[in-house]
């Protein structure tokens, strides 16, 4: 058995996060780590989207960055001002090869690939098995699926969706112009969305998203964003350069931070997948320099909810509820909303970053009764 002060378990976004977050700080990034994945990351295998106010931990690979975005519903368009925000771009090849070239710089850490068979707790000791070695740490932060609840079709919608990379030999595209949501497709299979961020004026992602209890058969995606990209872009004569598809769960089951002592469950598999938007970058991110702070203070890293955080995922877990009830529909939800709203105050309430009167604010746009019950009803369980 070998042994460790961290044990990384995935190297996703979110074990990557820490394992830089950790090697950037003086007290902790002596420390012996091991990272262990069993894929190799060296492909670009997905992208990454969020907002901030400020230069951010990773401000360096930021492959495209926008100041304005567009909502699109039947009969509504708003360009959206994000104030004080902006919406930025990483490409997964992008973070991989800088967190990792970044790591071989110390000889402690120590990158593997390998299967992870299973994942332990001795109450001392976290253990962790692959078919050729058992590793052990005084704590493992786990991102892989091992201590996941069951989702079910009546406990969760998946967000799933599949994203092309066009390129054109014409300028096509307003690179300063991304449009966050174009809610003028099919809704038949739940909320639907096109989702269009230009990185220049020959190129962008054009993304087919759905929240949904189940996925698609593969070959309607594509068939979506062909007809998306000839009636509503205008475009006939593009390459393909790339393509990457997703699942990301939207639950009301409950995601455990700490399933076993000394184990630490770190992004989705931590619940740190915002569920009712999805998006996941910048609340790792949050939750890394938690961690730390905790570590570097000697501390265990658990983090018991703060009020805010319970007061944020009632409303996740109350939206979910109301879509999953089909009380109302995804774009009726968000076309309301931004109706009424300024989009930096919607950041910031996605963002886990507003206020209870903004609170109020937004969910007055709102038809009362429906959320009214599933509020209640969240509260009780």
């Amino acid at each position: 058995m070998t042994k460790y002060d961290y044990i990384i378990a995935g190297a996703g976004c979110a074990g990557l996060s820490l394992l830089y977050s950790l090697l950037q700080d003086p007290v902790l990034q002596n420390r012996s780590i091991l990272v262990i994945d069993k894929d190799d990351k060296k492909s670009n295998d997905r992208t990454w989207c969020f907002w901030e106010k400020e230069p951010g931990v990773f401000e360096a690979i930021v492959h495209a960055k926008w100041h304005t975005l567009e909502f699109l519903s039947t009969n509504f368009e708003k360009k959206l001002d994000l104030g004080t925000y902006t919406y930025k771009m990483i490409q997964g090849i992008d973070f991989y090869n800088f967190v990792i070239n970044f790591s071989k710089k110390f000889q402690n850490v120590t990158l593997l690939q390998e299967n992870i068979l299973s994942i332990n707790s001795d109450g001392n000791l976290a253990t962790l098995t692959t078919k050729n070695a058992v590793y052990s740490a005084n704590y493992i932060f786990n991102s892989t699926n091992f201590f996941n609840p069951k989702i079910t079709e009546e406990n969760s919608l998946l967000q799933h969706f599949k994203g092309w990379v066009i390129k054109t030999k014409t300028p096509s595209f307003n690179a300063k112009v991304g449009r966050l949501m174009d809610f003028r497709v099919s809704q038949e299979n739940g909320a639907t969305f096109m989702y269009v961020l230009p990185t220049s004026t020959t190129k962008a992602l054009v993304e087919y998203t759905l929240f949904s209890p189940t996925l698609l058969h593969k070959e309607k995606y594509a068939l979506e964003l062909k007809k998306y990209i000839r009636q509503e872009l205008k475009i006939n004569n593009y390459e393909i350069v790339h393509e990457e598809f997703g699942v990301i769960p939207m639950s009301l089951a409950k995601f455990e931070q700490n399933p076993k002592e000394n184990i630490v469950n770190i992004g989705t598999a931590g619940g740190f997948t915002k569920a009712s938007s999805g998006y996941t970058f910048q609340f790792i991110q949050k939750n890394v320099a938690k961690i730390v702070a905790n570590l570097k203070a000697d501390t265990p890293p658990k983090q018991p909810l703060s009020f805010n955080q319970k007061r944020f995922n009632w409303y996740d877990r109350t939206l979910i509820d109301v879509l999953l009830s089909k009380k109302l529909s995804g774009k009726y939800i968000f076309t309301k909303m931004f109706k009424k709203i300024s989009a930096e105050k919607i950041l910031a309430f996605l963002g886990n970053e507003s206020s209870l009167v903004e609170d109020i604010s937004i969910i007055k746009t709102l038809p009362l009764k429906p959320f009214l019950i599933s509020g209640i009803k969240q509260l009780i369980k």
